[in-house]
């Protein structure tokens, strides 16, 4: 049973009210905010979507486990979003209200009712099957976090479901999350994994956990399709004000702020999925209901980074056609605003949002280049940046070029003449090919003037030394399965900060194994 955790006067007694040391400068210090580090029970819960319509949402409380629950692990850097005091994690009582057994005040929790486009085919009800919000808490700067428990049993929209995660589908969407974090991609953060002994059945059987996550706001385009294909167009209204009052708040006096609103929406989506094709990542399921209206990255299912390059690369084993194929996403993007643009018609005049949609492409291609000269060191604009570009991007592919190393790899190239950059080469069969482009990036690099040593500190900041591929995941799923839960939260800090050389983590930067370079990755993984 969910039951209301209660106050305690001993607990509050042992509120810490201090300083933020990210606050205390020398000619700032007395004039820093306090900042105070919250238990559970004071954590200033409300949930702002429960007083929207009815029609979007169903109020429920989470389904406890059969088995106790218990802590896998804590992500701190998450905790300081909500001021969360880090020891609270040790209390027997943060596996209970994080995994579903316990409430706080000021909870209110619910899942979220929405439809969507699965895979270009219009489903007409969807909604949270296996997510329930818990609501919002404010932090000391007045940012708002929403907190959701994915994996917390059936709501009525789970579709005969069960409303479970498994463990490995959880450690997955919990260090892809902060990994895409570090790497500077918008995205939903999370706080932590609880897990229990509870089985799950799904191909076999399996033990379940919870994922707490946590966004600013978990509205998506879907959350705005279903009202507008039931004809609840006053729904809709409010269902956009609330976002622009919450989210997009300049935006709140404006006449035609519903179509300025959906131009911000087409930019934030542009630039995301240009950082995902720069940095080698593919979602897997781009259906519509996967899609946010922040422009973050949610829903971490099958993802993939890239090993080899192949612009071809499906992650996701029930995509038989590659619609969510890696070099298909800008694609797809697109025709997702396109979706969440027929929605907005009652709201906004049909121009303006082709207008938006007309900016789409050259956005993501814009932002898209922008990042590749960045990853090359390029710090001036020229024409030839692009075949140069797509030359070395064709060699990779043919050559089955490992995508993360090489880039962090060619942040070492020497622009002298004589240099033959043979750590570069070794990753092409054909190395006389490799030379011949080799020739050219050198000519460009003197046409700006570059200097070696100064690139590669430009290069060091935006070339990752460290992703989450698919077998370090799989590595940290069967030591959890096994009860070790320690490669999680090793991941876990390496991740955080995948730019910076880290002493005796060197295997991890590694390409795969040949075991682990193409791994079969489902939506319950």
């Amino acid at each position: 049973m969910v039951w209301v955790y209660g106050f305690d006067s001993k607990q509050f007694a042992s509120l810490l009210d201090e300083i933020d040391p990210r606050l205390k400068t020398s000619s700032e210090s007395c004039h820093a905010p306090p900042m105070i580090r919250h238990q559970l029970e004071t954590l200033s819960f409300d949930n702002t979507y429960a007083r929207l319509p009815e029609a979007l949402y169903a109020k429920l409380n989470p389904t406890p486990f059969s088995e106790p629950p218990y802590l896998i692990s804590f992500n701190r850097a998450a905790a300081e979003l909500i001021d969360l005091d880090p020891e609270q994690a040790k209390r027997p009582e943060f596996a209970g209200v994080f995994g579903g057994s316990m409430l706080v005040p000021g909870m209110e929790p619910l899942a979220m009712l929405y439809s969507g486009h699965q895979f270009g085919v219009y489903v007409p009800q969807l909604g949270d099957g296996r997510a329930i919000l818990l609501g919002e808490v404010q932090n000391g700067r007045g940012e708002r976090w929403d907190l959701q428990l994915k994996g917390a049993g059936p709501t009525p929209f789970s579709r005969d479901g069960d409303g479970r995660a498994v463990l490995r589908s959880t450690i997955r969407e919990y260090l892809c999350s902060e990994a895409m974090h570090g790497l500077g991609i918008p995205t939903t953060r999370a706080l932590c994994i609880v897990g229990s002994d509870h089985r799950v059945y799904r191909e076999q059987i399996e033990t379940g956990a919870i994922v707490l996550r946590m966004a600013p706001s978990h509205v998506r385009f879907g959350s705005f399709e279903i009202l507008y294909y039931r004809k609840q167009h006053e729904q809709l209204r409010v269902l956009a004000d609330y976002v622009i009052a919450n989210h997009y708040p300049h935006l709140a006096a404006a006449t035609d702020k519903y179509a300025r609103f959906f131009a911000e929406l087409v930019e934030r989506t542009a630039r995301l999925i240009a950082q995902w094709q720069a940095v080698g990542w593919a979602h897997g399921v781009m259906n519509t209901d996967n899609m946010s209206i922040l422009g973050l990255t949610l829903d971490y299912g099958p993802f993939g980074f890239l090993d080899d390059y192949d612009p071809g690369f499906i992650c996701n084993h029930s995509d038989h056609n590659g619609r969510y194929a890696f070099n298909q996403q800008p694609y797809i993007g697109l025709w997702n605003l396109s979706c969440l643009a027929q929605a907005l018609l009652p709201l906004a005049e049909k121009e303006d949002l082709k207008a938006s949609l007309d900016r789409y492409t050259p956005l993501c291609e814009g932002r898209y280049m922008e990042l590749m000269r960045a990853k090359f060191g390029l710090a001036e604009t020229k024409e030839e940046d692009a075949p140069l570009i797509q030359d070395l991007l064709a060699l990779m592919h043919l050559h089955h070029v490992d995508y993360t190393n090489l880039f962090r790899t060619l942040g070492s190239f020497q622009s002298g003449a004589a240099s033959l950059n043979e750590s570069l080469r070794d990753f092409f069969v054909d190395r006389a090919a490799f030379d011949q482009w080799a020739s050219r990036y050198k000519d460009r690099l003197r046409e700006e003037g570059s200097r070696d040593e100064d690139r590669q500190i430009r290069m060091n900041r935006v070339n990752p030394k460290y992703i989450l591929r698919n077998y370090l995941a799989q590595t940290a799923i069967e030591k959890a399965q096994q009860k070790d839960f320690s490669e999680i939260d090793r991941l876990l800090a390496l991740l955080q900060n995948p730019y910076r050389d880290q002493p005796g983590m060197e295997s991890y930067a590694a390409a795969p194994p040949n075991w682990g370079k193409h791994l079969s990755v489902s939506c319950s993984s």
